[in-house]
């Protein structure tokens, strides 16, 4: 028997199932993305936005990321200036006991302990680079290697650092210098020692020409002193800096996140109420078109 005619019928129903199997891709692509399309032309207007939102979100996280880099070696020159504040001021203090005690037996003992800390301190290195050598990461910066070699050594000539300073892009057109470098504060440390040294031998009661030795040393580390917290009080200033940029950046960076997820994410709940859907109509599709296709003239009649 002949069959009815059903291609008009057909290709009706085969554009309505190209439209569901399209819809259906898309849904299982945004639920296993979470992405609301594939490509940012798709999002229309959107596109644009999306865009300009993810170029300024990868902007603020770079300037956040060079930030708290930055301040993380800022907070280790910190650390190690504040032990080298605390290694001198307990030396002065067992200077100016000697000279109230008038008894100098515990000076050279002291004075060679206190060199060792601050050579360890001043010649630290992180990650195998000195800290307070500059750009020459890999010299100790401290000249003398013994405390001998102190005396009548020139602060000039103590250090072997360079004054090369690091510069972080810290924010829209804003550069950052720092560094902190040990010539920047060490050598009225290495003149006292120089004259601690260039004592000798004490054995007991102080001479004149002793005490006024020690008079001497205790005044060059109070300099040394006020030199090493200017050094880190202006180096904390710029750590507090750091800190408000990290924060604005990052606050910043969660705006443009927020921005991003509202244009380029999809709504999962509609997601699967959608793919559902399509699943429905492209399974209720392929039966309706699998009936039409055996079709036949006494079906139609009947």
């Amino acid at each position: 028997m002949n069959r009815v005619s059903t291609t008009q019928l057909q290709g009706t129903l085969m554009t309505g199932m190209q439209r569901s199997q399209s819809g259906l891709a898309l849904s299982q692509f945004q639920l296993s993305t979470g992405k609301k399309a594939p490509y940012y032309s798709q999002l229309g207007a959107d596109g644009v936005r999306a865009l300009s939102a993810n170029s300024l979100l990868s902007r603020q996280e770079s300037y956040s990321d060079a930030t708290k880099q930055t301040s993380s070696t800022l907070a280790l020159y910190d650390t190690h200036m504040a032990s080298i504040e605390s290694t001198m001021t307990d030396l002065r203090k067992q200077l100016m006991n000697a000279l109230g005690l008038d008894n100098g037996n515990d000076i050279a003992a002291n004075t060679s302990t206190a060199f060792d800390d601050f050579k360890a301190t001043i010649n630290a290195q992180v990650g195998g680079n000195s800290l307070f050598a500059g750009s020459q990461t890999g010299t100790k910066p401290l000249a003398a290697n013994d405390l001998s070699d102190t005396i009548g050594l020139d602060p000039a000539d103590a250090f072997v650092n360079d004054t090369v300073r690091g510069t972080a892009r810290v924010g829209e057109g804003l550069d950052l210098q720092y560094g902190v470098v040990a010539s920047d504060f060490g050598g009225d440390f290495v003149k006292a020692f120089g004259t601690l040294a260039n004592m000798g031998p004490i054995d007991g009661k102080l001479t004149d020409t002793q005490k006024d030795a020690l008079r001497d040393a205790v005044s060059q580390i109070d300099t040394g002193l006020d030199r090493l917290n200017a050094v880190n009080g202006e180096n904390g200033r710029k750590l507090a800096y750091l800190d408000t940029l990290t924060d604005r950046a990052d606050g910043r960076a969660q705006l443009m996140q927020k921005v991003v997820g509202d244009t380029e994410d999809a709504d999962l709940g509609q997601v699967v109420t959608d793919l559902t859907m399509y699943q429905t109509t492209l399974q209720a599709s392929y039966s309706v078109f699998s009936r039409l296709s055996s079709m036949t003239l006494a079906n139609y009649l009947t």
